[in-house]
């Protein structure tokens, strides 16, 4: 095994998709593949055993869940982290991930770029928690900012909209089958009240990521929904 690089195993029921997995992370001369698991109870064993950094975790399997897998794995407090690479297009799915404490969440068909922004996105953020020592607020915040799709490690971020949390609201609209949402649905999806929830939508709006439509009904006011712009 390659002196340092950062352990990953495979959980996916299908061995060739399994396989592609592998061949993916084979491309990358940080990461090395460990082991594959096809079903949840071998994934127990070499989790236990094999202690790896990073778990790429389907959901579906023919004995169970991978989310319980997931949830075993937090409550055990296991050194490791996880990404979710399913064909799960709920966005309940989503929501459970995340709570889950999920680092990233791909949805299938995998292409090679998402998976390797992923992996990358990983990488920096596994070298920053090697560096050890104690923590300054800026340490802080690349640690976090590293989980984060490019786009949302922003320096001009006004003050009041936290990073992580504009990054679970963008997730919420990136579920393929979303078409539009209001602060209320989004605020549900991402555990943050309504008020909140319609503070990062509008700066999504503001930003150009979303855009905003007023659906007039037969009585009441109009509501505002949200829907990805492009």
């Amino acid at each position: 095994m390659t002196e340092n690089a950062i352990r990953v195993l495979i959980v996916e029921d299908d061995e060739r998709i399994s396989e592609l997995h592998q061949r993916f992370v084979q491309k990358l001369p940080a990461f090395e593949v460990i082991g594959i698991a096809n079903r949840i109870a071998d994934a127990r064993d070499m989790i236990e055993i094999l202690q790896p950094d990073l778990i790429l975790l389907d959901l579906f399997f023919p004995e169970g869940n991978g989310m319980d897998l997931l949830r075993q794995v937090r409550a055990g407090e296991q050194p490791c982290d996880v990404i979710l690479i399913t064909a799960a297009r709920e966005i309940g799915s989503l929501q459970e991930a995340l709570r889950g404490g999920v680092f990233d969440y791909i949805v299938k068909p995998v292409h090679l770029p998402r998976f390797q922004e992923a992996m990358e996105n990983f990488r920096k953020y596994f070298l920053q928690l090697l560096s050890g020592g104690t923590l300054e607020q800026k340490d802080v915040d690349r640690l976090l900012r590293a989980q984060l799709p490019p786009e949302t490690v922003r320096g001009d971020i006004p003050k009041g909209i936290d990073p992580l949390t504009l990054s679970k609201v963008r997730k919420v609209f990136e579920v393929p089958g979303v078409a539009d949402l209001n602060a209320e649905e989004v605020g549900k999806e991402v555990g943050i009240s309504r008020s909140t929830a319609r503070r990062y939508l509008e700066y999504l709006v503001t930003e150009g990521s979303l855009k905003a439509d007023l659906i007039y009904g037969v009585v009441g006011r109009p509501e505002r929904r949200y829907l990805r712009n492009g």
